[in-house]
């Protein structure tokens, strides 16, 4: 499963966005219904993963622990407790708990992207900051494989 994109949505009062038709439509093919929503490691993002790419990440991540030391456990903990299942109501929509919106910084101008096999959801604010940041991307993916 592999999503592409830059889409644009609101949220409404309640904190429920619509997932963009076309992201819609390759969990449709997928019959990925089910899906888990957390904190972006790194940014002020959240991230959409389909049920089935959370899992693998979740395998992943315990295949490199030793659940035998608590600094492991720990992780592990901290990582799937910011995780919450989300699903698509009947008109499309998900519903994203306030202290996520908040810590995303979305107020009601919201950007889905596209990254692979899990979906991004930013403030528009904030990716419109990240992605015309001065950047070396042509550099560095020239050094990655040069």
């Amino acid at each position: 499963m592999r999503f592409i994109g830059d889409f644009s949505a609101k949220t409404d009062a309640k904190g429920r966005v619509f997932l963009p038709a076309a992201l819609r439509k390759i969990l449709a093919a997928e019959d990925a219904t089910k899906l888990v929503l957390r904190k972006d490691l790194f940014q002020k993002c959240l991230v959409l993963y389909p049920e089935s790419v959370w899992n693998e990440k979740l395998d992943d991540l315990k295949s490199h622990l030793n659940l035998w030391k608590r600094e492991h456990q720990d992780m592990l903990r901290r990582f799937s407790a910011d995780a919450e299942p989300v699903e698509l109501d009947s008109n499309g929509r998900i519903l994203i708990a306030k202290s996520k919106l908040q810590y995303a910084e979305i107020d009601a101008d919201v950007r889905f992207l596209g990254v692979d096999n899990k979906i991004e959801v930013w403030s528009k604010e904030n990716l419109d900051q990240y992605l015309s940041a001065d950047d070396e991307l042509g550099s560095d993916i020239e050094g990655l494989f040069a």
